[in-house]
């Protein structure tokens, strides 16, 4: 039982992402085509352990949503301070509109495991193949299996387990 006097006022906040901070992260992906693409993604988080899943909320309408959709697969990358001005523009530009990856001169790597590009400019690449998805209102969340991880050897400790703290996140 808390016997303080002191009360700390409150007041109803915005409903809207509040849960906060959360990563800034670049989805990567690829159409049936071949054709890559990258988007921000602002709902993105750990879903299991066991097996190791991730899941990313992406709104129907954007242009990536039909390529994980059919291809089955995407790969979350973890973006640091170096990667801002990329991030903000693949943020804030579609590739309906053009091709923002040659506008940004965006670096791709293929995949080890899934059909999706990485950025190896980001430190960290999630691959992952869609087991499920769900529908929450204005987001679809793609549950990703992991399938492979690949993160930059100054991040790593010798058995393979990520150091978030040498990690500069936006």
């Amino acid at each position: 039982m808390n016997t303080t006097n002191a009360v700390t006022e409150k007041k109803e906040a915005k409903m809207k992402s509040c849960l906060q901070p959360a990563p800034k992260v670049l989805v990567s992906c690829r159409g049936l085509d071949g054709e890559n693409n990258v988007l921000a993604v602002g709902y993105c988080g750990n879903c299991s352990y066991d097996p190791p899943m991730v899941m990313v909320g992406i709104v129907p309408t954007r242009y990536s949503y039909k390529m994980i959709k059919e291809s089955g697969c995407f790969v979350v990358n973890l973006v640091d301070g170096s990667y801002k001005e990329t991030f903000d523009y693949l943020g804030s530009h579609s590739k309906r509109d053009g091709d923002k990856l040659a506008a940004m001169n965006v670096k791709l790597q293929e995949g080890t495991k899934v059909n999706a590009p990485i950025l190896p400019d980001c430190p960290v690449n999630i691959e992952c193949t869609v087991v499920d998805s769900i529908v929450t209102g204005s987001h679809e969340m793609f549950i990703g299996k992991i399938e492979y991880v690949h993160a930059n050897v100054g991040v790593t400790d010798a058995e393979g387990n990520i150091d978030f703290s040498q990690i500069k996140f936006l």
